[in-house]
Parts: structure tokens; sequence; C-alpha cells
């Protein structure tokens, strides 16, 4: 067992490698689908910062690991690269996909998770939505309605906790609601070059 979870361990560890030389991205198509959920919406509008990850895979029987890569935002602009990867052990089958955005409530969150060695609490948990017209979003059984009509959000959580907001969007079917207890998070600043690339 120990064999296993090392090896797992050292495939997240290659990934997370990878980010070093990672090039600015266009997020915007994942960003558009986040905005267009009302629940998810006026976060855009009062967050402080967010990060964006348009894939994150998991999967696993047994031993469940994921990983993601994706960006953080402030003013709309790139700041950084960031990635995110877990290993879990218990009981546990298939596999999904998913987008994940989180919101920065003020800048000492933002530092917090730019600190390069951020890692979420054990009670931490995201609020799942779907981008379709009349798509469920929350958990723990809160509802939203389809577009145009009033959204229930008050029993989903969806506020910031701890400054942060995480929002997951399943890729290809429903999801229930989403833990991401124990999610580690890189982080790397964006060169220069990029930054300048990024202005024009």
């Amino acid at each position: 067992m120990r064999k296993i979870v090392a090896g797992v361990l050292a495939l997240v560890g290659t990934a997370v490698a990878v980010q070093a030389a990672r090039e600015v991205e266009d997020y915007s198509k994942t960003i558009a689908e986040f905005k267009k959920i009302e629940v998810v919406a006026p976060f855009f509008g009062n967050a402080y910062g967010y990060a964006v990850f348009p894939t994150v895979g998991k999967g696993g029987l047994g031993i469940g690991a994921s990983h993601g890569k994706g960006q953080v935002y402030q003013g709309g602009k790139v700041i950084g690269f960031t990635s995110t990867s877990d290993v879990s052990i218990g009981l546990q089958a298939g596999g999904q996909a998913y987008s994940q955005i989180i919101f920065f409530k003020d800048a000492d969150t933002l530092k917090k998770f730019t600190s390069g060695n951020f890692e979420f609490a054990a009670a931490a948990s995201a609020i799942a939505v779907q981008s379709t017209a009349g798509a469920s979003a929350g958990t723990e059984g809160a509802k939203a309605s389809a577009a145009g009509k009033k959204t229930e959000v008050a029993a989903a959580g969806a506020e910031y906790q701890n400054g942060m907001a995480v929002f997951t969007m399943a890729k290809g079917g429903l999801m229930a609601a989403a833990t991401i207890a124990g999610q580690k998070y890189t982080y790397k600043p964006v060169a220069e070059k990029e930054k300048a690339e990024e202005k024009k």
C-alpha cells in the first residue's frame, strides 16, 4: 500500500513541477461559463481576485488523486499560475472532471493563497453548480431555479467562508456537493515578459 501511495504522490508531484515552464493561457471560455450562473456572477463584481481551473480531474479505486492547473486573476489580469493536487485513501470508485473557481474576498486572502503553500482545511467544501438553465446549484439540498427566476442561495452557502468562496462546475453530468478538503495549491507569479504581453 505504501508503494502505491508513494507512486501516486510522485505522479502528482511531477505534474506540479511542469508548472514551472507555463505561459499565460486563454481561460475566457471557462470564466464566461461561470459568469452565466446566477449564483456565481455577483462574485466577479465584488471579489478582490480569483483563481480559475478549467479542468480538475479526479478518480481512482481505493486511492484517489486529483490534479488541475489554473491561473490567478486580479483586476481582470493574470498575475500568476497555480495548480492543485490531493491524494485521498478510502472507499471510492470511478472518476470525475470539473471546472473550479476560487474567489478571494480581500488582499489578505489572496496573499494567503499565493504564498505557494496553501491547503484547504478538513471542513472545506465547494458549491457545486451547473451551467445549463434549470440546473440545481448548491450543496446539501439547496436549489437554483432556471434563468430569469429568483435564485435561492441562502442554504447553498453562496458567501465567503474564511475569505474565500469556491464553486465547482461538473463536466459531462451531474455532480453532488464537492469536497475540497485536503486540496493543496502551488503558486508561481507571472514573469515580467508575460506581464508585458498581458498589458497589450
